[in-house]
């Protein structure tokens, strides 16, 4: 009688599993996220070379310089400024949509660890910060009477701070929260997961360009070579838990 309760026991357990994977595979999965960071990364480098070549190969001034210098760009290439605020933004978005779609791919390859709950605020931080500037950079490219050059360079260390260092180290904790995971539970190759690992301890330290702007040169990496990452990663990381060669590791304590 108990030999007959196990078998029964088995093959309820098997048949549970197979309905779970049956409920995975038809599960939606969303859009791809790594067309979503390839979208988000054109749009990225199309936001910088655009308006650079409408105002005649300059590039949009660090608020770093003098006050005459950023409110002279502002004000004589406004149509430059404003589609680097329209172009900004419009990266967002996709950015917004692939953050909520790889975060749902996390919990359904069954990772109950801090990894998908720490990319998930890293990627919404991110959005909203890059959004924010996008808008606000937009405005600054809107003429105003009586408008104030001081003001304008004030508004630039706004959308500098936001767009800029606030972005990417938002983009830091969105690319930690998915390699650590990668890495510890084979999810990618491992030398895509420590690439991560390092981009995203790059893009974290970046927040001290608040106190040493030499260090402005960590932006860009954190911007372009983090989301490319993001984009790799995308295509990579699998679509449920039975592709990733250890399910049963999924539920683990690694973090």
């Amino acid at each position: 009688m108990n030999d007959m309760k196990n078998v029964g026991a088995e093959v309820g357990a098997e048949s549970h599993g197979w309905t779970q994977s049956s409920r995975d595979s038809h599960r939606p999965d969303g859009p791809n996220p790594g067309i979503l960071a390839g979208v988000t990364l054109a749009l990225s480098i199309v936001a910088v070379l655009v308006p650079a070549a409408m105002a005649g190969g300059i590039l949009f001034p660090s608020p770093y310089g003098s006050t005459q210098t950023v409110s002279a760009y502002l004000t004589e290439h406004r149509a430059a400024v404003v589609a680097t605020g329209f172009l900004t933004f419009a990266a967002s978005v996709p950015l917004g949509i692939y953050t909520a779609t790889v975060y749902a791919r996390l919990l359904r390859l069954g990772i109950r660890v801090p990894g998908p709950n720490i990319a998930f605020v890293g990627g919404i931080t991110a959005t909203i910060l890059l959004a924010v500037s996008g808008l606000l950079t937009w405005t600054l490219g809107q003429s105003i009477a009586g408008e104030s050059a001081v003001l304008l360079h004030l508004g630039g260390y706004v959308a500098y701070a936001l767009g800029g260092v606030g972005f990417v180290v938002g983009i830091g904790l969105l690319i930690a929260g998915i390699a650590v995971p990668s890495l510890i539970l084979h999810l990618t190759p491992r030398w895509i997961a420590w690439v991560g690992l390092v981009l995203a301890a790059l893009a974290e330290i970046s927040f001290l360009v608040l106190l040493v702007p030499q260090l402005a040169f960590l932006l860009p990496v954190g911007r372009f070579l983090g989301v490319a990452w993001l984009l790799a990663i995308g295509f990579l990381l699998p679509r449920n838990r039975h592709t990733t060669g250890q399910p049963s590791r999924a539920n683990g304590n690694e973090s």
